[in-house]
């Protein structure tokens, strides 16, 4: 299913999924998504943000959200499975006990983002400032952990 380029503005979408679907540059302004599951979806560039944020609640698994914002967005508890989220705009997000499972964040930004109690073990590529963003009680593994010390441009040998 090729959606591409469409307009989804002021549309509500509750209790969906959307399975293999291209959704790539989609407008989304003011566009209800309420416990709905993206899978296998292309979705590059999407405004999240211009989403109506009352309820809105959603899950991404095997998806591509490359170049997409969630600028400001509230997305506690949301989860993110096996999806490319390269240079993804979070900042001012609020991740609180969001699961990001095997999530490449290459260059995605994080700046004055909550991920208290989220769960990155097993994403990797990100590089996340711990004096800019909350992170108590988040979880990291080894050694994806280094993108936390990234901005000190130091060499960490094993």
């Amino acid at each position: 299913m090729a959606h591409n380029n469409a307009d989804l503005s002021e549309t509500r979408f509750i209790d969906c999924n959307f399975i293999c679907c291209n959704l790539c540059l989609v407008k989304l302004n003011n566009t209800v998504f309420r416990d709905t599951k993206f899978k296998e979806c292309k979705m590059l560039g999407l405004r999240f943000d211009d989403c109506n944020e009352y309820g809105l609640s959603f899950s991404f698994e095997d998806c591509v959200l490359n170049h997409s914002s969630f600028y400001g967005t509230k997305l506690k508890k949301i989860i993110f499975k096996n999806t490319q989220l390269q240079e993804v705009d979070l900042t001012d997000c609020d991740l609180t006990a969001a699961v990001l499972d095997k999530c490449d964040l290459s260059k995605a930004l994080f700046e004055n983002t909550v991920l208290e109690k989220a769960d990155l073990r097993t994403s990797y590529n990100y590089s996340i400032d711990p004096e800019r963003n909350k992170i108590k009680k988040a979880k990291f593994s080894l050694p994806a952990i280094v993108g936390l010390l990234s901005k000190y441009d130091i060499e960490i040998h094993k």
